[in-house]
């Protein structure tokens, strides 16, 4: 079913990204975090894009946040749902995430255009929605919102999280006013839903080598997060001399190498993006060094490979200084192949438009990713000119979101639609 897009919908989705833009904004990039005042102001805007096109508003038990065109399926009954997130990495870019939201806001838009013109029967409710901390930034968790309300992930373990600042979520939901309680798989919210289609910025440069605006996700490579502590001695950093040193960031460091040379040598990914020095005094040893390891490989059984042997290193590498090093599982996500049906309905429907809309793999986590296995998921990826993303250069052209739009508002009208 072709639903043609408002002419005005860029002229919106300029307004509302604009709107969006005072939310958690630095110098230095994009700050929004779960469960903060930042978080409380974008459900803010959420809400007021929701009510303003009508729709009804429900956060479920664990904090995502849905608005419902059509009014909210009662138990039992099923809807479409689109949407994505809104929280960001620390400093990172505007598009990640924040697109799929409001392009879920605009194809409602573009089906109630078509529903007043009499083009379009609307069958079943259509839901737009906010995940709570896809990103993980806080709490180190990433897609907290969707493994909770799946189920992947334990509920008392959730509530014992802690963010830099020693914040449980436990303490973070309460301060803003949440249960915590609360929290844990949802069946109920789960048998609403449906079906999801989530429309993100590619986070890489697959669709420019492809020259196409759009293309549609066929699986995400398995992925996890591991912690590294290596525990040394502090001691003066003026007297103590080398040879005595027990220093935690000299392992490290060679880890940090070694990850970077087993990953290149597996066509995989390793990354230690965050890391925590104590005690971090200019002029002391350090004593403790906890890092955490974002891995990512084509198949499970690569990234248990890379994963050892990063360990290996770490520990090699300890020995050698005298600082004991300890290697622990944080999550692990394995290889999603999203739904096929799905998949087949976006090819085809971009056929029936002339438009080219080719199949590509993503090595990022998502939402979708972690729904897939107890709900029908697709993802449509828009293009990013330069391919870089988790940082503020990330960005999309005019007429690729407009692509994306079609390509979602389509979809969204054969999945809702009366047939």
């Amino acid at each position: 079913m072709l639903i043609d897009v408002p002419d005005t919908a860029l002229t919106t989705f300029r307004a509302m990204w604009a709107e969006l833009d005072r939310i958690g904004v630095h110098p230095t990039g994009t700050r929004r975090y779960s469960w903060t005042a930042e978080d409380a102001a974008l459900r803010r805007w959420f809400t007021a894009q929701a009510s303003a096109r009508g729709m009804e508003v429900h956060t479920d038990a664990n904090g995502n946040i849905r608005a419902w065109w059509g009014g909210r399926p009662a138990d039992g009954d099923a809807g479409v749902v689109t949407g994505s997130h809104l929280d960001s990495v620390a400093d990172g870019g505007k598009w990640d995430g924040p697109l799929g939201v409001l392009l879920g806001f605009l194809a409602v838009d573009a089906l109630a255009a078509a529903e007043a013109r009499g083009e379009f029967v609307r069958a079943r409710p259509v839901g737009v929605v906010d995940y709570m901390d896809e990103e993980g930034t806080r709490f180190g968790v990433a897609c907290l919102g969707s493994k909770l309300m799946s189920g992947v992930l334990d509920p008392e373990k959730a509530r014992a999280l802690t963010d830099a600042d020693g914040v449980s979520l436990t303490e973070a939901m309460r301060a803003a006013g949440a249960d915590p309680d609360r929290i844990g798989r949802d069946d109920a919210e789960i048998t609403r839903s449906g079906a999801q289609v989530e429309v993100h910025i590619e986070q890489g440069k697959q669709l420019v080598g492809l020259e196409a605006p759009v293309g549609v996700a066929s699986a995400i490579w398995p992925h996890g997060r591991w912690s590294f502590t290596f525990d040394g001695v502090a001691d003066h950093a003026g007297t103590a001399r080398l040879v005595d040193r027990k220093d935690a960031a000299l392992p490290f460091a060679s880890t940090v190498l070694a990850a970077r040379a087993v990953a290149e040598e597996l066509d995989a990914r390793a990354t230690f993006g965050r890391f925590h020095v104590e005690p971090g005094g200019p002029n002391v040893v350090p004593a403790r060094v906890v890092a955490l390891l974002d891995a990512r490989a084509a198949t499970d059984e690569v990234l248990v490979e890379m994963v050892d042997r990063i360990a290996s290193a770490a520990r090699e590498a300890g020995e050698g200084h005298g600082v004991e090093v300890t290697v622990a599982k944080i999550s692990h996500a394995p290889v999603v192949e999203f739904d096929e049906e799905l998949r087949d309905l976006h090819g085809k429907l971009a056929a029936e438009a002339g438009e080219y809309l080719p199949e590509v793999p993503t090595q990022a986590g998502h939402d979708s990713g972690i729904l897939a296995p107890v709900m029908p998921t697709s993802m449509l990826f828009v293009r990013s000119p330069h391919g870089i993303s988790h940082s503020p250069l990330e960005d999309a052209a005019d007429d690729d979101v407009i692509a994306g739009l079609r390509a979602l508002t389509r979809s969204l009208a054969a999945l809702a639609g009366d047939d």
